[in-house]
């Protein structure tokens, strides 16, 4: 490790009488092997994979959106007809998924429209998401079957950081956004449940992400007028795929296509 730091220029630990814990470089340095150590289990994984029965690994980023029951309908039929195929997901954002799928770490990645950057291609998927305001089911506007913005402007709001965040930002959410009484934000929604439960405000989020059904102390209730949004699965311009992954793709596909035949 002296040999390591010495051909750094870094000091990567700070040695105690009975412990060593690591300097800010050294944390650095290890989240840098994992990535390393990650990437080589994905490559050999794909080698693996390309013997006459596929098998492999196939690496999934995605936000959090109901379409992951579209895609993982198309996983079982794969996994049905390539039981050695096994399936990793990564749940983040849409920058943490494009910064994975950019360092390799991912084969695809499930993004929330509009997003368009030139280095991925993208496949459109048959679903679209809705937004809506997620309350206490004892809040007035769960009388309602939906809820505009003349009834939202003086609650406290906590707010989704997707969907204000540069070039992902969408336009209607850039429109309101000021004149809106935000209290907090997230990036995902599960926690953010546990606020809107202790009556600090309202989220803003997509539909069918939090059960409402099956709770009574929650209420989901969607904008009027209706705002959607596209779904994508996106992968890098001129990547190589292993035989999983193309196997997957070519599922994936069929089934977008059998949804527009019908």
């Amino acid at each position: 490790m002296m040999e390591l730091e010495e051909q750094l220029g870094r000091k990567l630990f700070v040695r105690g009488k009975k412990k060593i814990s690591l300097t800010e470089e050294g944390a650095y340095l290890q989240g840098c092997a994992q990535e390393m150590m990650r990437l080589m289990e994905k490559t050999e994984s794909a080698f693996h994979g390309s013997e006459r029965l596929i098998s492999g690994d196939i690496y999934l980023g995605c936000g959090e959106t109901s379409a992951m029951g579209f895609v993982t309908e198309v996983f079982k039929k794969v996994q049905a007809q390539y039981p050695g195929i096994r399936y990793h997901i990564y749940s983040g954002d849409a920058e943490a998924v494009m910064d994975r799928l950019d360092k390799g770490l991912l084969d695809m990645g499930l993004l929330i429209g509009p997003v368009r950057y030139e280095k991925y291609n993208y496949l459109p998927l048959p679903q679209k998401d809705i937004f809506g305001l997620l309350m206490r089911a004892d809040n007035p506007l769960a009388e309602k079957s939906s809820v505009t913005m003349d009834d939202i402007r003086e609650l406290p709001i906590i707010f989704p950081c997707q969907a204000y965040a540069g070039q992902e930002r969408l336009s209607w959410f850039e429109m309101q956004y000021n004149s809106l009484n935000i209290i907090g934000t997230y990036s995902l929604i599960y926690n953010a449940t546990f606020m809107v439960e202790q009556g600090m405000g309202c989220a803003f989020c997509l539909g069918n992400l939090v059960d409402t059904q099956g709770s009574r102390s929650l209420a989901f209730r969607p904008l009027e007028p209706e705002i959607a949004v596209d779904l994508f699965m996106i992968t890098k311009r001129y990547q190589t795929f292993s035989p999983a992954v193309k196997v997957f793709l070519k599922y994936l596909r069929e089934e977008i296509a059998a949804c527009g035949a019908k």
